[in-house]
C-alpha cells in the first residue's frame, strides 16, 4: 500500500512540475487506482503483485469511494457558491443615520421640537459661515456638534497670537494657519459626520454671489461695515435668509434678516453706515473674551431653529445683550419701504 501512495504522490508531483492541469493529474491518479483494483480483483492470492500492492479489494474500494465522495463534496460546494448571489453593500440613503449618528444626536431627537425630523433636516442643510473669529468660532463649532450636513466657512485671515483670548475654534498650535483650516480641523475633531468647505479667501465679486446661492443659510459674523452690507445685499437678491450679529467691548446683538419672507433686511435696520471712528473695532476698543460665545452661540441656536422649525427666531427682531450689566432686550424691527436693498424687490 506504501508503493501505491508514493507512486500517487510521485504523479502528482511530475504533473506539478510540468504543469499539467489539475484534471490531468487527477486522470492518472484515477488510472493508478483502477489499476490496483483491477490488479485485486483478476489476479490469484499469493501474485507477487498484489503483495506489492498490499491491502485487498475491499480496502481500496473503500478509499475510492471515500476520495470519490470529498470530491463530489467539493464540486458540489464550488456549484453552489457560483450561483450565490452576492450580497450588496447596504447604500446609505441621503439623510439616513448610521447608529454612531443616532447616539450622538440623541439628546436632540428626544427634544419634541426637533425630532428625527429635524434632525434629518440638519444633516441635509448647507451652513455658510462668513467669518471664522470671534463670532463664527462658537457659531461653527455649534453648527458641527448639531449635525449640520454642510458648513462652508469663508475668511482670508490667519490665525494670530491675539485671536486666541476669544476665538476659540483655534489654538496655540495652529497659529499662523489659515483660519479656515485651522476651523475645519477643530470642527471634523467635534464631529467627522459633517462636510467642512473652507474657502480660504475674501467675499467679493461675481464668486460671492455664486457662493451664496449654494447655501441654504448664512451666519455673517464679521467684523466691517463693508462685508456686512455686501452679505445683505446678495442674501436679498437670492432670497437667502441670514444671521447677522456684531460685538464690540461688553455688548452684542443678533437678527435674522428674511425679507423674501416678509422681514426687514440688514439694511431696512441700519440704512446709513456710521461714520469712521463712531464704532471702533475690537482691535481699537477691546472686547470681553466671552461676550464672542454669548452671541456666536445664539447664532447658532438662531440657525437651528430657522432650520428645523423649532420655536420662534429672532425674525423681524433684533436683540440686543448687554453682558456688563447683564441685560437683554429684543426690540421689533420693521421693513422699510424705501430700502435700497429689497424694499423695491419684496
Amino acid at each position: 500500500m506504501v508503493l501505491v501512495f508514493a507512486m500517487t504522490a510521485m504523479l502528482w508531483g511530475i504533473g506539478s512540475v510540468m504543469k499539467a492541469p489539475v484534471r490531468l493529474r487527477f486522470g492518472m491518479i484515477l488510472g493508478l487506482w483502477l489499476a490496483v483494483v483491477g490488479a485485486h480483483a483478476v489476479l490469484p492470492l499469493g501474485n507477487p503483485v498484489l503483495q506489492a500492492t498490499g491491502g485487498n479489494l475491499r480496502v481500496w474500494l473503500s478509499i475510492g469511494v471515500v476520495v470519490a465522495i470529498v470530491l463530489a463534496y467539493r464540486r458540489l460546494i464550488a456549484a453552489l457558491r457560483a450561483r450565490a448571489v452576492p450580497v450588496a453593500e447596504p447604500v446609505e440613503k441621503p439623510g439616513s443615520f448610521r447608529p454612531a449618528e443616532l447616539d450622538r444626536y440623541s439628546r436632540h431627537i428626544i427634544l419634541r421640537e426637533i425630532g428625527g425630523p429635524g434632525q434629518k433636516r440638519l444633516k441635509q442643510a448647507r451652513v455658510l459661515v462668513v467669518g471664522a473669529g470671534g463670532l463664527g468660532s462658537p457659531a461653527l463649532l455649534y453648527l458641527a456638534a448639531s449635525g449640520v450636513g454642510v458648513i462652508g466657512v469663508i475668511d482670508a485671515d490667519e490665525v494670530d497670537n491675539s485671536n486666541l483670548q476669544r476665538q476659540i475654534i483655534h489654538a496655540d498650535q495652529r497659529i499662523g494657519m489659515p483660519k479656515v483650516f485651522s476651523a475645519e480641523q477643530a470642527m471634523l475633531a467635534l464631529n467627522p459626520f459633517i462636510e467642512v468647505r473652507p474657502y480660504h479667501r475674501r467675499l467679493e465679486g461675481d464668486a460671492a454671489a455664486a457662493l451664496i446661492a449654494d447655501y441654504d443659510l448664512v451666519l455673517d459674523g464679521t467684523d466691517n461695515f463693508d462685508t456686512r452690507y455686501l452679505v445683505n445685499r446678495l442674501c436679498a437678491e437670492a432670497g437667502k435668509p441670514l444671521i447677522s450679529a456684531a460685538i464690540t467691548q461688553w455688548e452684542g446683538q443678533i437678527s435674522l434678516y428674511d425679507p423674501a419672507r416678509g422681514t426687514p433686511c440688514y439694511e431696512c435696520v441700519f440704512p446709513e453706515r456710521p461714520a469712521p471712528g463712531m464704532v471702533p473695532t475690537c482691535a481699537e476698543a477691546g472686547v470681553a473674551a466671552p461676550l464672542p460665545g454669548v452671541i456666536g452661540a445664539l447664532m447658532a441656536m438662531e440657525a437651528v431653529k430657522q432650520i428645523t422649525g423649532a420655536g420662534e427666531t429672532l425674525a423681524g427682531r433684533l436683540m440686543i445683550h448687554d453682558a456688563l450689566y447683564a441685560q437683554t432686550r429684543v426690540i421689533g424691527v420693521k421693513k422699510r419701504v424705501d430700502c435700497a436693498v429689497c424694499g423695491a424687490r419684496h
